[in-house]
C-alpha cells in the first residue's frame, strides 16, 4: 500500500487520544453524563479515568442518582454526587501506582469542573484538551490564571 494512503488513515495524536478518552468514558456508571479522561506524557498514556462511584460502593445505575432525585442542574452542587469525576479518577490512578504526571497533558471528553481544575493545576498538568462543554466558567478562569494551556477539541463521531 502506498505511503500516502497509510498516512491518510492514521489519526493524528490529538484525535487518537481523544478517541481513547471517549472509549474510556463508556465504562461510566453515571446516569447523567459519561466522561472519560486520559493523562499522557511524551505520547504515552500514563493513567485513565471515567466518572463513577468509589471502589466497592454501589453504582448509581443500581441505587439511582441522588442529584437527579433532588432536581439539581448539571454543574451545580457537585458535593452531593456519590461519584468521582473522570479527571479525579485518572489523577488518583496515577498516584496509586506511583506515576508522576508532572508536565503531562490530560485529554477529557468534557471540560473539567472547578474541583477537577484545581486538582489538574496542583498535579502539575500543563495542558487540558477537552471535547464537550460543561457549565463552569470558574474552572476555565482558574486554568487560564494558572497558565494551563486549554484546547477545545471536536471529537469525531
Amino acid at each position: 500500500m502506498p505511503k500516502k494512503i497509510i498516512e491518510n488513515k492514521r489519526p493524528g495524536w490529538n484525535e487518537y487520544f481523544m478517541n481513547m478518552a471517549q472509549l474510556v468514558s463508556t465504562r461510566t456508571t453515571c446516569m447523567r453524563r459519561g466522561v472519560g479522561a486520559i493523562i499522557v506524557k511524551e505520547k504515552r498514556v500514563l493513567a485513565t479515568g471515567y466518572n463513577g462511584v468509589p471502589k466497592g460502593i454501589e453504582h448509581c445505575l443500581v441505587r439511582g442518582c441522588l442529584r437527579e432525585k433532588l432536581g439539581i442542574p448539571s454543574g451545580q452542587r457537585q458535593e452531593i454526587c456519590r461519584g468521582l469525576h473522570a479527571e479525579q479518577n485518572a489523577i488518583i490512578q496515577a498516584a496509586r501506582f506511583g506515576i508522576s504526571i508532572k508536565d503531562s497533558v490530560i485529554y477529557c471528553t468534557h471540560q473539567p469542573c472547578v474541583t477537577c481544575a484545581k486538582m489538574i493545576i496542583n498535579a502539575g498538568i500543563v495542558e487540558v484538551i477537552f471535547g464537550g462543554e460543561y457549565p463552569d466558567k470558574l474552572a476555565i478562569e482558574m486554568l487560564k490564571e494558572a497558565k494551563i494551556k486549554l484546547t477545545k477539541y471536536g471529537v469525531r463521531t
